[in-house]
């Protein structure tokens, strides 16, 4: 957990990763099911790259059923206020993924995070209280968040941490915006993400734009903290000015000082302006 891989990106999403985790010493030990959470956000994506890509999301695919084809792969995303996940699946080519991939005989699929069951789990956070949540998330496996590059109005970022925000059922999930730090800081502890990776191409001024800024990098790491504040670095923020980031790293998700292999945070950083409330 103590390495990030910054990786220029080489316009192949396959060969960017690879080259991610080559750095990195590879995935470490993979368990099934593997739990994909893109950045599916909203139904109008404004800036093209607000909404993790597919195409990244079929590279990491590939990637680890070569290492394993019998190994089970989810797709997963809730319904919110901006969307609802199978519409959304199916805009963004989430579907047609899944039916090439069973087609060529893998077990992998979209799930909707809001139609599933729901599970209590043994919790004291400092929002949630034995909280119910899908099945899926609580199941053991491997968990990989992979987000988009964004600042936000309520969490100033929106990395591989603000992505695990969307796990959460509720359509209304506006819901929990008054106390949005704590909620992405017990979701990380209760999920502890076994691989992070932020598509940083292009980074987004605003969880939807207007404004982007490229950047044409790709951010890997095992740490959620240790990704999300090498991101906010390239953006020209302080980890240490993003309480989520900070009391994510209280509870031990990974280093605030991760070593930096590969690309230098110097060489690709760019400033974004910080978020407005």
């Amino acid at each position: 957990m103590n390495s990030v891989a910054l990786v220029k990106h080489k316009q192949n999403f396959k060969e960017t990763l690879e080259e991610g985790l080559d750095g990195l010493g590879g995935f470490c030990d993979l368990i099934s099911p593997i739990i994909i959470k893109p950045n599916i956000c909203t139904i109008n994506d404004d800036t093209g790259f607000s909404v993790t890509n597919v195409e990244v999301i079929k590279a990491l695919a590939e990637i680890i059923l070569e290492q394993d084809e019998n190994i089970s792969i989810k797709i997963i995303e809730s319904d919110s206020q901006s969307k609802f996940a199978e519409e959304a699946f199916e805009k963004f080519g989430y579907k047609q993924l899944c039916k090439e991939m069973q087609k060529a005989g893998f077990d992998v699929a979209t799930v909707n995070l809001s139609k599933s069951p729901l599970v209590q789990i043994e919790f004291i956070g400092d929002y949630f209280e034995n909280p119910e949540l899908p099945d899926v998330i609580v199941e053991k496996g491997y968990f990989i968040s992979v987000a988009a590059a964004k600042t936000h109005y309520l969490s100033f970022i929106t990395g591989v941490l603000k992505n695990l925000f969307g796990v959460l059922p509720r359509k209304n999930q506006a819901f929990y915006h008054p106390k949005i730090d704590e909620v992405i800081v017990d979701l990380a502890r209760i999920i502890r993400p076994s691989f992070n990776i932020v598509d940083a191409r292009v980074g987004v001024e605003g969880w939807n734009g207007p404004k982007t800024r490229r950047l044409d990098a790709f951010i890997l790491g095992r740490g959620a903290v240790s990704v999300d504040a090498t991101m906010a670095r390239i953006m020209g923020f302080k980890p240490e000015q993003i309480r989520h980031i900070m009391n994510s790293y209280n509870y031990d998700l990974g280093p605030i000082d991760p070593t930096v292999v590969g690309e230098s945070i110097e060489t690709l950083a760019v400033e974004f302006n910080p978020p407005r409330k």
